[in-house]
């Protein structure tokens, strides 16, 4: 199963979350062919989407995104408001490298996609060692909320803590406390996080803590692609684009960026699809009566 865990330390001004994902990440990430170092930068980020939206209020859908560098051309980890999370790049298996190799020459950026109101986004220093440090300096630069982060990521799990200082929580009291933890944090790696499951990761650490643990919530590594989805795609681009594509060959096939999944039309299909959003959009005519 795959949770994430939400817990604070009773009134001490600090909170945390703590994930596993044990299922679906050969599905998601096995469609393409990465390198292990893209696969695994990969994985931190599918990782790192559900924690930091887990206390995010409105209903929607957020991308913790990367594009337009040297190395990989296009990074995204995409979460809703469900918890449901998917990711994939665009890098050739050839490329690998550290996360600063990686990353080189491009924008990391998290944009906020609410259903009702206008998008943000916000972008991310890429800074230190590891996706999980460039995430802490945005946390501490630009929402001034203290923030530590680990992000682990195996061939069929992924998993996470996040710890943070509540917004508010000042005082010579709580800083302290904030250091406490902090040390504590730092006693964990990325494989023992991996290997432990979550409750143990956290009596591990925080046994001797006022760790209060909150009602888990579930965490789905799944693509959200659909027939539909993608019929509503063929819609908006057009009858004059699709239909050249049926000059050259007898379908038309689109293949999802996330997890692989290939979608097939024939011509009447689409003929179908068009011919059905046009009477749709036909006014009704007015009967009259006598």
């Amino acid at each position: 199963m795959s949770i994430l865990i939400p817990f604070d330390f009773s009134g001490q001004g600090a909170r945390g979350v703590i994930l596993r994902i044990d299922e679906g990440v050969e599905a998601m990430f096995g469609a393409r062919d990465y390198s292990a170092d893209v696969r695994q930068l990969l994985g931190e980020a599918a990782a790192a989407a559900p924690m930091l939206a887990s206390h995010l209020k409105f209903e929607g859908r957020i991308n913790l995104q990367f594009q337009g560098g040297d190395r990989i051309q296009l990074l995204v980890a995409q979460v809703d408001h469900q918890l449901r999370v998917r990711a994939m790049a665009k890098a050739g298996p050839e490329i690998d490298g550290s996360f600063k190799d990686l990353l080189q020459g491009g924008l990391l950026a998290w944009l906020l996609e609410p259903r009702h109101g206008q998008p943000y986004q916000a972008f991310v220093e890429i800074s230190g060692d590891s996706l999980a440090a460039s995430l802490e300096g945005y946390f501490a630069q630009s929402e001034q909320l203290p923030t530590r982060l680990l992000l682990a990521s195996g061939a069929t799990s992924l998993a996470g803590l996040l710890l943070q200082r509540v917004p508010g929580a000042d005082g010579d009291d709580a800083d302290g406390y904030w250091q406490h933890l902090c040390a504590l944090f730092g006693t964990l790696k990325a494989e023992e996080l991996l290997a432990a499951d979550s409750d143990t990761v956290l009596r591990r650490l925080f046994h001797q803590e006022p760790l209060r643990r909150h009602e888990p919530r579930e965490v789905q590594l799944s693509c959200t692609c659909s027939r539909a989805s993608i019929s509503q795609m063929l819609l908006s681009l057009g009858r004059d684009e699709i239909e050249p594509i049926f000059e050259e060959r007898d379908h038309v096939e689109v293949t999802c960026e996330f997890c692989g999944r290939e979608y097939r039309y024939v011509r009447s299909e689409v003929q179908e699809l068009f011919d059905g959003a046009e009477a749709q959009r036909e006014p009704n005519p007015i009967q009259q009566t006598h």
